[in-house]
């Protein structure tokens, strides 16, 4: 199964990479997919590349459908 994840943008770098900010993990990303990218910006994540830019209430709205998903899955884990 493959895992886009929504992620913040937080420094633009050389050769079309950034630093993006992935629930609290900093990462180095390509943004070779994806044009007009601002720090701020939230982009969709897979494999290191960044596929396209996504709104802030659809980021924010997948970051809690995932968050909600982690607890179920701690909450069975317990049993």
């Amino acid at each position: 199964m493959c895992l886009a994840i929504p992620a913040c943008v937080e420094q633009i770098m050389a050769n079309d990479n950034a630093i993006v900010n992935l629930g609290g993990v900093r990462r180095e990303i390509s943004l070779a997919l994806v044009e007009n990218v601002v720090p701020g910006d939230y982009v969709i994540v897979h494999v290191g590349y960044a596929l396209q830019k996504l709104d802030q209430d659809e980021a924010a709205q997948t970051l809690a459908i995932f968050a909600e998903i982690s607890a179920i899955d701690d909450d069975c884990s317990d049993l």
